[in-house]
């Protein structure tokens, strides 16, 4: 992302509909996982830090961050209470180097669009992976709302249902789950999309915090969507959601 993102998400991300809404569902999701208690948990793109307190939660969690100024923003905000590593997706991944850095759950929260090589990255978490450890992943839904917002994101695609699955695939894992979201907002995000097309929009605003009844109405749609997620799956929607696990080992191994 660029640097004006990491600035706007530093700013908005406590707030904003969007991040509170998505840690709501993400987090009823990752409590049905049944991880081990003080799980080690690494997120992959932490960002500027706004999902770091949440999955503290589940364990013990360590970052993996490419750029200077989300980490810088990351260690302001969180007081620097996080293991905020520097380095890229697949070729520079700084854990790995003995057993207490294998994790229970690691995390792509928005990041696999952001990374030219999906398939490589997520094929390289399962030296990382701990035995019986799970990957969680969320990315932005349907090519046909590419946008400016896309674009000043800095993101190479984003997934069908399909798309997700190959890649999945090819990375070398079972999809136990993959199932869309932000579901209810759905027709006003395709209302948006096509507004800022014919308006010619060419510069992002969709991480300004709506004026504040707005903001909560569209936080409690989005967060209400944790509940059916917690048991069932969405047919559509602006983000899909997948939890991967390595595929188990020969009952004779």
């Amino acid at each position: 992302m660029s640097p004006d993102a990491y600035l706007e998400m530093a700013e908005t991300e406590a707030e904003h509909w969007w991040f509170r809404g998505r840690r709501d569902v993400l987090q009823a999701v990752l409590r049905r996982l049944a991880l081990p208690p003080k799980a080690r948990v690494l997120e992959v793109g932490s960002g500027t830090g706004g999902n770091l307190d949440m999955l503290t939660e589940f364990g013990t969690v360590s970052g993996l961050e490419m750029d200077s100024t989300a980490r810088m923003l990351c260690s302001q905000k969180t007081s620097g209470r996080f293991n905020i590593r520097a380095g890229r997706c697949p070729d520079d991944v700084p854990f790995g180097s003995d057993s207490s850095e294998r994790f229970d759950l690691i995390c792509f929260f928005d990041c696999l669009e952001h990374i030219a090589d999906d398939v490589g990255s997520l094929a390289r978490m399962q030296s990382l992976l701990a035995p019986g450890g799970v990957i969680v992943v969320t990315v932005p839904a349907c090519q046909s709302l590419w946008s400016a917002h896309d674009v000043f994101l800095r993101h190479y695609r984003r997934y069908s249902r399909g798309s997700l699955t190959q890649c999945i695939a090819a990375a070398g894992y079972e999809a136990e789950r993959v199932t869309y979201f932000n579901t209810l907002l759905f027709p006003l995000a395709v209302a948006a999309r096509w507004f800022d097309r014919r308006l010619g929009r060419s510069r992002s605003t969709g991480d300004a915090i709506p004026i504040q009844p707005l903001n909560a109405a569209l936080y409690r749609i989005f967060s209400a969507e944790r509940h059916w997620l917690a048991h069932g799956t969405l047919p559509y929607g602006v983000s899909l959601l997948a939890i991967l696990r390595k595929p188990r080992e020969d009952a004779g191994e």
